[in-house]
């Protein structure tokens, strides 16, 4: 497995890759970092510079999740379905997993989301659309809201 840090708007991420994919994002810096040498991770690195800026609306790096219950794991792929700029509630998220009573699992995947940003945790909202939990810290979560929703209205209307 392979780490690096990269400096963002909501702080160091660091980021592991394996010899096929993504395996990882962590908010904060790990300590077995260091240089983006392998090229899947140099490409990781550079699909998140792209959507942080604004310039990526769809990461097309490999992901996997090496842990997690099956429940888990179809809430991580569910998702990766969320468009870009857009919110679901954790109930819809159950729902669509196939376990309706499931929304506050739903919110228990999230937090144990492995792959944050990439795998968009983010687009989760409570009920109304009342801004709940969030692994990285709400004002995180606020500003990934904000960046997609500002870059989906500069795409709708250029």
């Amino acid at each position: 497995m392979f780490w690096t840090v990269l400096d963002t708007p909501i702080g160091e991420l660091s980021v592991a890759v394996d010899d096929t994919a993504v395996c990882g994002v962590h908010f904060g810096r790990v300590e077995s970092a260091g240089p983006a040498r392998d090229e899947l991770l140099r490409r990781t690195v550079a699909e998140l510079d792209a959507y942080f800026a604004g310039e990526l609306v769809e990461f097309t790096v490999p992901v996997v999740a090496r842990r997690g219950s099956e429940f888990e794991r179809a809430v991580w792929r569910e998702m990766t379905r969320i468009p870009y700029g857009e919110t679901v509630t954790y109930g819809e998220v159950a729902k669509a997993v196939g376990d309706p009573g499931a929304a506050r699992a739903v919110g228990v995947a999230c937090n144990r989301n492995p792959i944050p940003v990439i795998v968009p945790c983010h687009r989760i909202v409570g009920a109304g659309g009342k801004l709940v939990g969030f692994g990285g810290g709400l004002p995180r979560k606020v500003h990934l809201l904000e960046l997609e929703a500002r870059v989906a209205l500069q795409r709708a209307w250029s």
